[in-house]
C-alpha cells in the first residue's frame, strides 16, 4: 500500500503543536506527533518542532528504542545553541536549527554571521530568521555566500503573529520570495499559514495568508515570473487559479520553499484533501 500524497507537498508541514495558539503541553504534543508519523498523510509532516531549552524535557517522554526528528528553535543565546544541539539526547535527531537574526545597535543583521558560523559546525540546516526589514538583502546574501561555500543555511521569514503588523503585505512577501529565488535561498514560513487560501480570521479580523496562495507564488517565482505577477498570485482569495497552478506538477518537489510550521496539522490536511492536492487514503 502506498499513500497518495504527492511530492509537491511532501514535508509541507511542520509540528509547531506546542507553540502559539495551540500551545499543547509537551506530552500531548509528542503523542499526536507520533499518530501523526505513524498515519497515512506521515509524509506530508515534518519534524516536531521545540524550543532547544525543552530538549532534555522531551527526552524523558520517549521510549528506549524510540527516536525522534526535531526542528530544534533557538530560544537561548546563539553562542549556546550549537553546543545545546550536540549535547541533546542521542534519540532525539535534530534535523533542524531556527534562530532569529539579531539586531545590535546600527549594525542591521550581525547575527547572521554567527548563523553561519553555527551551519559550519551544527550538523543540520540552520534557518536563520530575518525580519523584513532594513538589511533583510545583506542578510540574503550572506546566506547565498555560505551556501555557495557548502554551508547548510537558508532563511526563515514570520507570516503572522499575534499582532497586525507581524502579517507582511503580498507585496512584502512576494519580494521576499523574488529575492530568495534571484539568489537560490531555500526559505521557510512561519505562523498564519493553517489554511490553504487567503483570508480573514473571524476572531482577529486578521487577513491571513494562504499556504495554497504561497506554493502557486513560489512556483510561479521559480519559473521566472516577475514580483508583482507572484503578489498577484498571493492577494487570490478564489482556489481555483490556485488549483490551477499546480496542475502537472504534483510529482515535482517543491522548488524554494521548504515548508512552514503549523500548531494544527489536521486543519492544513483538510483543505489539500479538500483541494486535491492531497487524495485522503491509500491505493493499492
Amino acid at each position: 500500500m502506498s499513500t497518495q500524497l504527492p511530492a509537491l507537498v511532501a514535508g509541507l508541514v511542520d509540528d509547531a503543536a506546542v507553540f502559539p495558539p495551540g500551545s499543547a503541553s509537551l506530552p500531548d504534543a509528542v503523542a499526536a506527533h507520533r499518530r501523526h508519523r505513524a498515519a497515512w498523510y506521515a509524509e506530508l509532516v515534518g519534524p516536531l518542532l521545540l524550543p532547544v531549552s525543552r530538549l532534555a524535557e522531551l527526552a524523558l517522554l520517549l521510549g528506549a528504542d524510540e527516536r525522534i526528528a526535531v526542528g530544534a528553535i533557538g530560544d537561548v543565546p546563539l553562542g549556546q545553541l550549537g553546543k545545546a544541539c550536540v549535547e541533546a539526547d542521542p534519540r532525539i535527531e535534530i534535523r533542524q536549527v531556527e534562530a532569529a537574526v539579531a539586531r545590535r545597535g546600527e549594525d542591521p543583521l550581525p547575527g547572521t554571521a554567527e548563523l553561519v558560523e553555527l551551519g559550519r559546525t551544527a550538523g543540520s540546516t540552520v534557518y536563520a530568521e530575518i525580519p523584513l526589514t532594513f538589511g533583510l538583502m545583506s542578510a540574503l546574501d550572506a546566506l547565498a555566500a555560505a551556501r555557495a561555500s557548502g554551508v547548510p543555511v537558508a532563511a526563515k521569514f514570520r507570516t503572522g503573529g499575534l499582532a497586525a503588523e507581524l502579517f507582511p503585505s503580498p507585496a512584502e512577501l512576494a519580494a521576499v520570495i523574488g529575492a530568495c529565488r534571484d539568489r537560490q535561498v531555500p526559505f521557510k514560513l512561519t505562523a498564519g499559514l493553517h489554511h490553504a487560501v487567503r483570508h480573514v480570521d473571524p476572531e482577529t479580523g486578521f487577513t491571513h495568508h494562504g499556504f495554497g496562495n504561497v506554493l502557486a507564488a513560489t512556483l510561479a517565482a521559480a519559473d521566472g515570473a516577475a514580483v508583482d505577477a507572484v503578489a498577484e498570485l498571493l492577494t487570490v482569495r478564489d482556489e481555483r487559479p490556485l488549483v490551477q497552478a499546480t496542475e502537472g506538477r504534483h510529482d515535482v518537489a517543491r522548488p524554494l520553499w521548504i515548508g512552514f510550521g503549523s500548531c494544527s496539522i489536521v486543519e492544513p490536511l483538510t483543505d489539500l484533501i479538500r483541494l486535491g492536492l492531497v487524495n485522503g487514503g491509500y491505493r493499492a
